[in-house]
């Protein structure tokens, strides 16, 4: 009875949203340059440009919300905002909980992080709780180290508490560059996930649709491809 109260109370949440054609848009506001805040306080990022452009195109008015990663998927079922744009990768496991639109962003590489060209790689490796990078490390015989934002996974190998962090490659990529050799790519990167799309309630077919139409016409027209190009560089997977 709990559950079916639950769906529907969700339901009526999604409907509410949906009906006044006003939806929020939830982001970390934490993981450039998929989103960040900026000096303005602002949503800022590859997610914020792609976002209003798909609120545009579906000719929806659009709110930015923030929240934390490791409760983003509960918050979005409880009604707190109606669409995830965090840098989400589609992965079985999230969409028996949630449902995702068509990716925004093509299947890209993960990738190790650390100090030294030697770093064991198989010792304690630092990733952000509840992404796949974690499920990853859990699994593939080393300590894994969890932390709650990117920025300390990155923290945790420079101060000496992990050997490595494993992340997504885009993310790590301009740290590592602006590192002055501090930091560096060890091992092989690793393609995980389905590429990175928005998340939404199970109930909201409707909306689904439509931004699904909004993402399509991007990779249709070349802009999606034209704003990865813009935030990732040219070297970047495109569609």
């Amino acid at each position: 009875m709990k559950r079916l109260l639950l769906a529907t109370a969700l339901t009526a949440l999604s409907g509410a949203a949906f009906a006044q054609d006003v939806v929020r848009l939830g982001t970390e506001g934490a993981y450039p340059p998929f989103n960040f805040i900026n000096d303005a306080g602002e949503v800022a990022g590859f997610e914020r440009e792609v976002g209003d452009e798909l609120c545009k195109r579906a000719s929806l008015t659009c709110e930015w919300v923030t929240n934390e990663w490791d409760s983003i998927i509960p918050n979005l079922q409880s009604g707190n905002y109606d669409v995830i744009i965090a840098g989400m990768s589609i992965t079985d496991e999230r969409d028996e909980v949630i449902d995702f639109t068509q990716n925004y962003f093509p299947p890209a590489a993960s990738a190790y992080v650390a100090l030294a060209a030697d770093a064991d790689l198989k010792g304690i490796v630092a990733a952000q709780t509840s992404t796949i990078q974690a499920g990853y490390v859990a699994e593939s015989g080393a300590t894994l180290l969890e932390f709650a934002t990117p920025d300390e996974t990155i923290a945790a190998v420079r101060n000496g508490e992990a050997v490595a962090v494993f992340a997504d490659k885009d993310f790590l990529a301009p740290i590592v560059a602006e590192s002055n050799g501090e930091l560096m790519f060890v091992g092989e990167p690793v393609q995980l996930g389905g590429g990175v799309g928005l998340g939404l309630r199970e109930s909201d077919a409707e909306l689904k649709e439509k931004l699904n139409a909004a993402i399509q016409s991007m990779k249709d027209d070349g802009s999606l491809n034209a704003l990865i190009e813009k935030h990732f560089g040219p070297e970047a997977a495109k569609f």
